[in-house]
């Protein structure tokens, strides 16, 4: 059986990887000139690095990756709202984006990989298989479910960068005004950071400014980066299936999610062991991945509203106080509750 994989991100390396390990001829068409992976730091939560696992690439992920726990979260001003406990909590192996994709490069034959290639219809690809993991701006969606809307803008814009230290800090979020910040330390002293703030699309802004005033060493990572990248934060609204005949969509072509549980890669990774555990029975993929998805998509934007979303000051004190008033165990599970999944058995 023959897999075409669109697409040489995170996701459609993961597809590849898992495909391959039940047996699946794959191939990789990826647009760009070379495989590689834009962006700065990220989490590999419990669920994503369990899919590493089934992958066998999840020992060099954590060699590259530094295995902690959440610190918790704080204010603006630097005071903390919440201190999240040690115990209870899984290891989130914090990384560069980078490493993650050169781990799951690296586990693939070269000769199936495929630059420069752009494909514009299924119709052009002879498999069996079709993974769509082309990205929230997927062709081959817009193709195939001509009639679902596209990427909605969704409020707000981000700010992300390594920032060269070194610091000793641990995994934090900081909630303020209409923004929020995140820190993932490295192993080798490096900070992976990001900063975001609600804003219309397109808005002049300078982050420099708008988080001048904001904790220690926030200020500093913006100083000190060597490169900031911007992103205008896009998400799109959920579709009413994840495949049509033989293609599967997966990853940010099935259902981009704003940011605020920093599951999206994660999201694509469970996509990708998951379409390889059912063996390519696309029914029964859409039917375990979209619930789940999905649920993830919702509670993203809902931990929005109560987090990047608040303004007015009434409502900062009401969320900081509810942040500080709940048990530290009590947000453990809270967190764990999207954390805890499990690769799905193989089809006997």
């Amino acid at each position: 059986m023959k897999a075409i994989v669109v697409g040489g991100g995170i996701g459609g390396l993961a597809a590849a990887v898992s495909l391959r390990r039940v047996g699946w001829e794959v191939q990789v068409l990826e647009r760009a000139a070379e495989f590689g992976e834009v962006g700065a730091g990220i989490g590999v939560m419990p669920n994503a690095l369990r899919a590493l696992e089934w992958m066998g690439v999840a020992d060099e992920a954590r060699k590259l990756g530094t295995p902690r726990v959440s610190g918790g979260i704080r204010a603006s001003d630097g005071r903390w709202l919440a201190h999240l406990p040690d115990v209870g909590q899984e290891k989130i192996v914090a990384m560069h984006r980078a490493d993650l994709h050169g781990v799951l490069l690296r586990a693939l034959p070269s000769e199936i990989l495929f630059n420069n290639v752009e494909v514009t219809s299924v119709e052009e690809l002879d498999a069996d298989l079709v993974v769509a993991a082309d990205g929230i701006n997927s062709r081959l969606r817009g193709e195939l479910l001509p009639d679902a809307p596209g990427p909605v803008y969704a409020g707000a814009t981000a700010w992300r960068g390594v920032a060269p230290g070194p610091f000793d800090l641990p995994i934090s979020q900081t909630l303020g005004p209409g923004g929020e910040a995140g820190i993932l330390p490295l192993g080798d002293g490096r900070v992976c950071w990001y900063v975001s703030t609600m804003a219309p699309a397109n808005a002049d802004l300078d982050p420099h400014e708008l988080f001048a005033d904001w904790h220690d060493p926030i200020p500093e990572f913006l100083a000190t980066s060597p490169e900031i990248l911007r992103h205008d934060i896009y998400e799109l609204p959920l579709l009413p299936t994840f495949v049509s005949g033989r293609v599967a969509l997966l990853g940010d072509a099935a259902h981009a999610m704003v940011p605020y549980l920093g599951q999206g890669a994660c999201m694509a990774l469970e996509d990708a062991v998951t379409l390889a555990s059912v063996d390519g029975d696309l029914v029964r993929y859409d039917a375990l991945r979209r619930p789940r998805a999905q649920t993830l998509w919702k509670a993203s934007k809902l931990a929005g509203k109560f987090g990047i979303e608040v303004r007015s000051p009434v409502a900062l004190a009401l969320r900081n106080f509810a942040y500080r008033a709940l048990p530290g165990s009590v947000a453990v599970r809270g967190m764990t509750r999207f954390s805890s999944w499990q690769v799905p058995a193989m089809p006997r």
